[in-house]
């Protein structure tokens, strides 16, 4: 009963979580803290499918959490491999880097286009049944 009651305080919360941390991930210039505030936004989306009481959104926001460890796992691990190389995570500083590391700049590609949620990744498919479940809710 208690749960039903403060669900409604945890959905804003949550939402007003989620556009912090995209407003903030936007104006970022570090590619570290990009993903570190992007994960801020996934858990934000997360926690409206916990909330939600329904399975279908229980079980997307366990896909999504597992997607987003994986995921989020790979990215530090490539920006760790850029840092390596060139001893800054600036974007800037990246320009031309397909043309010098194509293999790379594709799984890194692909990987950035699994944490933005792109159809037919785990994300996707995750935050997917995170909206349905919501929709359920308030049908």
């Amino acid at each position: 009963m208690r749960r039903l009651f403060f669900s409604p305080f945890f959905f804003i919360m949550s939402i007003l979580g989620i556009i912090y941390a995209s407003l903030t991930t936007i104006q970022q210039i570090d590619l570290k803290k990009i993903i570190a505030y992007s994960s801020v936004g996934h858990m934000g989306v997360v926690t409206i499918g916990i909330f939600s009481s329904v399975i279908q959104s229980i079980l997307g926001s366990v896909l999504l959490m597992v997607s987003h460890g994986i995921v989020s796992g790979a990215l530090f691990l490539c920006i760790g491999l850029l840092y390596e190389r060139h001893h800054t995570r600036i974007i800037k500083y990246y320009s031309g880097l397909i043309s010098v590391m194509p293999l790379y700049s594709t799984f890194f590609m692909l990987f950035t286009m699994a944490n933005i949620g792109l159809p037919g990744t785990s994300s996707f498919i995750g935050e997917f049944l995170i909206i349905l479940g919501c929709l359920l809710v308030n049908s």
